[in-house]
């Protein structure tokens, strides 16, 4: 019997989700007083959680390793989050939802997880509403969608450029209710650095207290996992620093199966790196490539003139731009999906034609949507629809009341007004489809281990569409947790209090603090950053936006050998028992160190282009992605000591309710 099982219900797609909730266990209101939870992670996924199982009156633990939740890397999230409602009447319905979602991740995710999501992601809008997230409206007052990339309707709800802040405000204040009940207990300042696993079920996590350095144990009777994705092993990405594995790769130790690690999503619109001395990469929101035209110059003589200042991009005459994205793919035009944009900007950059210093940048361009807004309002307030500098004016006030934030951002970072220039931008790292295994019920492998969000693999195959990061993190939180963990719970009703005092947890902190002792008494001579820097140099290198066959073998070595001079030669400074950044940021870069192996591992293997996983073998005479139908799994990896020793085990994914065929966006 296959170690993998999806326990995915029998059945018609369509009714698959509530035949399983209407013949899975659940727990009575009563018992469930007697359960506890730990969740790792306050994001939009852990947050949502928390909230919704203290509600049902589980006994709650929750962990985050910042100063609070409203820190949680969701509040980055810009754009929107997706919901098949037809509020814009243009034919868009659960299945529409379902089928780009399953053909945006380029045929390579679980059909019923994603069915599943597009049928509560309508719930999810109501519930926000509810909590009064303040989404956009139209001018009669119902909620406003716009659209984003790999799709042909309008699904996106969203607040401004904001939309991450005010669901996870949401979020929090429905965490805050039930902290103020004492149903859920909030331990800020803490990072977990184990699973305990008690008779093969996850019983507890062993966290360090990050203010004090304190060691500590908790026990539960499941352990829910919503700690993010891992796109901080490239080191420059749009994530927030502290973004890291540790936890999930914690758990893959403790026997949790880690899929598809090599499945990266590169962001088309990001700004681009200004130098080997920056820390991080701030995002442009996707939703800007509504309004945003993306082109280059046609002729290199344009792009040297741009380059060396002699000529601004806004003298250079129409037919002298490249308007790639239109040009190629003339059905979707700017809106074609991220993995597709991102490849797309490096080919005219590669190619010679990248518009700042470095030669890896193309512009983002509102002039056309301040004219077309502009001569709208006028026409619509009775002014001159000729008169430039009136247009012009109302133009940049609609696109202010839609975009200011991210324009302002976008100033303050480079000091260039985009009303008036075009916006530089380039692909940059930003989410991962990977992480660790799950089944329908959201369960990894590992008996009353969860993990939900990015920190699982299920729902997006090898390419996240834009807006569905914040549809994910909640519907997991939500609406498919709260009914799944009943089923496993309810067994425990009359386990009692786990204790932590057992050999288990005696031996899990033991390793630990072993862990610890051996960085802090390192006697080396370079820093955290030093190793981080390099192992991003060569997973962007060798792993990030095209792969081959010699690349992951160079980076599968080289990686090896750099971990090994890691624990010879890294230099961690202070003590363990007290505030100590660099001993927290040095666990976390060990882990991504084994995690960075195994990902070249993956990409390896996956012999085929699919989405974010690009090789340069296996393209089309056009440069778009060759998917090979004997790679239609997903690859599910079992730790055995060491990345090189992992296990490959496969699921493999079957499409009853979708046509395979040809990804095209033309």
């Amino acid at each position: 019997m296959s170690k993998l099982d999806s326990k995915i219900p029998e059945g018609p797609l369509a009714d698959k989700w509530t035949k399983h909730k209407n013949d899975i266990n659940l727990v009575n209101p009563a018992n469930k007083r007697l359960i506890d939870v730990i969740i790792v992670g306050t994001g939009l996924a852990g947050g949502s959680a928390a909230a919704t199982l203290a509600e049902l009156g589980y006994n709650v633990k929750a962990f985050c390793f910042q100063d609070s939740p409203r820190r949680a890397h969701s509040i980055a999230a810009q754009g929107g989050i997706n919901a098949a409602k037809n509020y814009q009447g243009d034919g868009d319905s659960t299945y529409r939802l379902f089928y780009d979602t399953v053909k945006g991740g380029d045929y390579r995710s679980r059909e019923a997880n994603v069915y599943r999501l597009a049928e509560v992601s309508t719930n999810i809008i109501d519930q926000c509403v509810a909590q009064g997230v303040p989404f956009a409206r139209e001018y009669g007052g119902l909620l406003d969608n716009r659209s984003f990339g790999g799709v042909l309707v309008s699904r996106t709800f969203y607040a401004k450029g904001q939309t991450g802040q005010q669901l996870l405000l949401g979020a929090y204040a429905a965490m805050n209710r039930q902290i103020g009940r004492g149903k859920i207990k909030m331990y800020t300042r803490h990072e977990m650095l184990d699973v305990v696993i008690v008779d093969g079920k996850a019983r507890g996590i062993i966290a360090r207290n990050l203010v004090t350095g304190e060691i500590e144990r908790h026990s539960a009777h499941a352990v829910v996992l919503g700690t993010g994705g891992y796109g901080n092993a490239f080191y420059l990405s749009t994530y927030a620093m502290g973004s890291n594995v540790t936890a999930a790769w914690k758990a893959h130790k403790r026997g949790a199966f880690f899929a598809n690690p090599c499945y990266t999503q590169i962001h088309p619109t990001c700004i681009p790196v200004s130098g080997d001395h920056q820390s991080k990469l701030t995002l442009m929101s996707e939703s800007l490539r509504n309004d945003g035209r993306i082109w280059v110059p046609k002729h290199k003589k344009d792009v040297e003139a741009i380059r060396n200042g002699s000529l601004k991009p806004t003298d250079l005459a129409e037919e002298d731009r490249d308007y790639y994205l239109e040009r190629r793919y003339p059905a979707f035009g700017n809106l074609v999906p991220r993995d597709v944009a991102s490849r797309a900007a490096k080919e005219r950059c590669d190619a010679g034609y990248g518009v700042n210093q470095t030669g890896e940048a193309v512009y983002l361009d509102f002039a056309s949507a301040i004219e077309r807004y502009g001569k709208e309002q006028a026409f619509v307030k009775g002014l001159n629809v000729e008169d430039k500098a009136v247009v012009t004016k109302l133009g940049k006030e609609v696109v202010e009341n839609k975009y200011g934030n991210l324009f302002q951002m976008y100033e303050k970072i480079v000091d260039q007004n985009p009303y008036e220039t075009p916006m530089m931008i380039y692909p940059a790292v930003h989410y991962t489809m990977g992480g660790l295994w799950v089944d329908y019920n959201l369960m990894t492998n590992v008996p009353g281990l969860y993990a939900i969000g990015e920190a699982n693999f299920s729902d997006h195959g090898a390419n996240r569409l834009g807006a569905s990061a914040l549809m994910q993190g909640l519907a997991d939180g939500y609406f498919v947790l709260p009914y799944t963990i009943g089923d496993y719970l309810a067994d425990d009703i009359r386990t009692g209090p786990i204790p932590t005092d057992s050999k288990e947890f005696d031996d899990a902190e033991e390793k630990v603090k072993g862990d610890i002792d051996k960085l802090i008494n390192n006697e080396g001579t370079k820093s955290v950053d030093h190793f981080h820097k390099r192992l991003g140099k060569i997973m962007w290198n060798k792993c990030g936006m095209a792969r081959n066959e010699k690349d992951l073998k160079e980076a599968i070595k080289e990686i090896a050998e750099l971990r090994e001079e890691f624990y010879k030669d890294v230099f961690v400074p202070g003590t363990e028992n007290e505030y100590n950044e660099e001993l927290a940021k040095a666990g976390r870069v060990a882990d991504f160190l084994e995690l960075g192996e195994l990902f070249a591992k993956d990409a390896l293997e996956r012999e085929e282009s699919a989405g974010g996983h690009f090789r340069d073998e296996y393209q089309t005479e056009t440069g778009e992605a060759m998917r090979r139908k004997e790679f239609q799994y997903v690859s599910a990896w079992e730790y055995k000591g060491q990345p090189s020793e992992a296990v490959h085990h496969k699921e493999t994914l079957e499409y009853e309710n979708i046509e395979v065929k040809e990804r095209s966006y033309k």
